[in-house]
């Protein structure tokens, strides 16, 4: 059995892990941590949990919490796992961390996304970025195997975009230096702490666009089709908010660089995704919306051809909590172990 320690155990992130861990058939949880709520058992901040997860959030500094386990997920904002992960690792444990401190494997590559968020750009262990792999498991499942130690788990906007263009990045079927992404979230995506911007009467019924100036997540979404495509991509983003609890809706376009039929795109998408199996393809007519991707690790593609204009359209869909986040860095843990990649993720979610 897979022992397993959450840092940052009372976040959405921390919590959406235990939800999965406790459905795990080889993995269970060793211990939560936190640095707020000490002693306090989660199931008391979250009461669904009452009777199966009655475990106390730990200090770091807590004997308990320094009991050997073989993975640890860190929940945590930035700045955080760079600053732990060299000692977890040296303990002998494996690192699955959910921010951006290792979702770059250069100096510079993490300097840049550094700075898009108004961070030091220096990172505090360098020595450990090569050794990263990038968590999107659809893209990097090759290299997530037995001998990875330290997995950077996506931002929850690329994985939905990646997903999405992967196919038609690959193959380039679209024009690479003109793709748009347009991109809704549910609230939840701003996490747990409290923020006047995201009070509910400053959210019902509104719906915004923000980080115009340049969103996080470009950083890896470029980088990662970039990659496939095997030539530099510019991508206009375009985050909202939306008056919705969890999901992310991205919707994605492209100019088609010779003509094709949204069937043959289909063809497409269905043969790279065959040996996926969180990632459903759909056709135009598919009545599809983020309600059928809620509670799950999926990611439903809605794929089109507008043939008025030559230009692909993908409607990407993933629930930010599960796909975009704590369901990956299981889905990671899973491939890592050498498990099957659905342990303890392969479920439905809830309807309505």
């Amino acid at each position: 059995m897979i022992k397993a320690k959450i840092v940052g155990a009372g976040g959405f992130g921390g919590v959406g892990m235990v939800e999965l861990l406790l459905r795990h058939p080889e993995a269970g949880i060793g211990c939560l941590v936190d640095v707020t709520d000490i002693g306090t058992p989660l199931s008391a901040l979250y009461p669904h949990l009452a009777g199966h997860c009655d475990m106390p959030l730990l200090d770091a500094s807590d004997p308990a919490a320094q009991a050997p386990v073989d993975v640890v997920f860190m929940a945590t904002p930035d700045g955080v796992g760079m600053k732990l992960a060299g000692d977890v690792l040296a303990g002998g444990a494996k690192v699955i961390d959910y921010s951006g401190d290792f979702r770059f494997n250069t100096e510079a590559a993490y300097a840049e996304y550094a700075r898009r968020i108004g961070r030091d750009p220096n990172h505090a262990a360098p020595d450990l970025l090569p050794g990263a792999v990038y968590g999107l498991s659809e893209i990097h499942r090759a290299e997530l195997n037995a001998g990875t130690r330290l997995v950077g788990n996506p931002g929850c906007f690329a994985v939905s975009c990646i997903l999405g263009l992967a196919p038609a990045a690959k193959a380039k079927l679209i024009k690479l230096d003109n793709v748009v992404c347009d991109c809704k979230t549910g609230v939840s995506g701003a996490g747990k702490k409290p923020n006047a911007v995201f009070h509910y009467p400053a959210r019902y019924d509104h719906m915004n666009a923000y980080k115009l100036a340049g969103h996080q997540h470009v950083c890896e979404l470029e980088r990662e089709l970039g990659l496939l495509a095997g030539e530099p991509v510019t991508v206009t983003f375009t985050a909202q908010v939306v008056p919705v609890c969890r999901g992310i809706m991205s919707s994605l376009y492209g100019d088609l660089i010779e003509t094709r039929t949204a069937d043959q795109v289909l063809a497409l998408y269905r043969d790279f995704y065959g040996d996926s199996a969180f990632v459903h393809i759909h056709d135009r007519n598919a009545a599809i919306g983020s309600m059928h991707v809620r509670g799950t690790n999926a990611c439903r593609l809605v794929v089109d051809v507008d043939e008025r204009a030559n230009r692909l359209r993908v409607i990407s869909y993933i629930d930010n909590l599960v796909k975009g986040q704590a369901g990956s860095a299981l889905q990671n843990m899973n491939l890592i172990f050498g498990l099957p990649e659905t342990a303890g993720l392969d479920r439905p979610g809830q309807y309505p």
